[in-house]
């Protein structure tokens, strides 16, 4: 049974209660007037005025930029860059003033902005519209990423994000918008809030470790029960945060069920799951192997775009023969 407010509806709330709490928050960004092309601004201009909730021209780099300069002043700006494809427009401005302002100026100067760009393929979107880049941004000094699975996660993580003094890349993906937690994910919230750098357990398990964040999650989760009604008892974690990512939870883990398996829905060339997988090996010796989509552009056509897709049968079948 599903429960709660979606994706969006969660998002909006916690930035709602974010700006009614502190007036230096801001929203910058195209059509976050109009409530953003997912409806995870709705409303927010006619509540806080148009001098919070900032309508821009359509230039990322202009938009990246000036939240750079209204953290320098003072304000917490959630600058929104529409999808994570977009956000390359932007680089310069995230990689180089961003991401390395508080390093260079030895602390004088903080940028605490959270820059929202939603990842993962989004259905007949094709190639510009469908990438999961988020190791391209845990690989840079200076910045926190986010990347959370559900709405209980998404409104708490994004929370965080802007109380945090910080450059925050909070990235949601672009097919979850309109989903609502189950009552059983719904309960894991409430009981363990997601929290910025920890992982949650979603399931116990002996034989193997299986990790993913995002949408992934919710695939690895099936996974997992295909792996359960053979006999195959996985323990799943959800990172939420790739960095800094809890390597606590995820080494704890692999040292005690001698396998890990990291699976997401990026390219697996080069992908933050190597990180995860390395890591874990070199700390634990466990075995690893990797679970991502190959090296190839998102197609538009159906049949393409599913060969990007990494879903429940391949993550069994790869956790099958990490376990042979």
């Amino acid at each position: 049974m599903m429960t709660g407010a979606t994706y969006a509806e969660a998002a909006r709330d916690a930035l709602a209660a974010a700006m009614a709490s502190d007036p230096h928050v801001v929203v910058l960004g195209e059509d976050v007037g109009r409530g953003g092309i997912f409806g995870q601004y709705a409303g927010l201009q006619a509540r806080f005025g148009a001098e919070r909730v900032i309508d821009t021209p359509i230039s990322e780099a202009t938009i990246a930029g000036a939240g750079v300069g209204m953290a320098l002043a003072g304000c917490r700006p959630v600058v929104e860059l529409r999808v994570v494809d977009f956000a390359l427009c932007a680089m310069d401005e995230i990689v180089n003033q961003a991401a390395k302002n508080r390093y260079m100026f030895g602390g004088q100067g903080r940028v605490p902005m959270v820059i929202r760009m939603p990842i993962g393929i989004w259905t007949a979107s094709a190639a510009q519209h469908s990438q999961s880049l988020e190791a391209w941004f845990a690989h840079l000094p200076g910045l926190v990423v986010t990347a959370p699975a559900t709405a209980a996660d998404n409104a708490a993580l994004l929370r965080q994000a802007i109380d945090a003094d910080d450059p925050v890349v909070h990235l949601e993906h672009k097919e979850l918008w309109g989903q609502r937690d189950d009552d059983e994910t719904a309960a894991a919230a409430q009981a363990v809030p997601a929290r910025v750098g920890h992982a949650r357990i979603v399931r116990r398990g002996a034989d193997l470790t299986i990790v993913s964040w995002s949408r992934q999650l919710l695939w690895a989760r099936e996974a997992a029960g295909l792996l359960a009604a053979e006999g195959v008892d996985a323990e799943l974690i959800e990172l939420g945060t790739l960095w800094p990512w809890d390597r606590d939870t995820v080494l704890d883990s692999a040292a005690r069920t001698g396998r890990l398996l990291v699976t997401h829905e990026a390219v697996q060339v080069a992908g933050f799951g190597a990180e995860v997988a390395a890591s874990a090996a070199e700390a634990t010796g466990c075995r690893v192997r990797r679970a991502g989509a190959p090296r190839i552009p998102v197609g538009y056509a159906s049949t393409l775009e599913e060969a990007s897709r990494v879903r429940p049968a391949a993550i069994a079948a790869a956790a099958r023969e990490l376990l042979r």
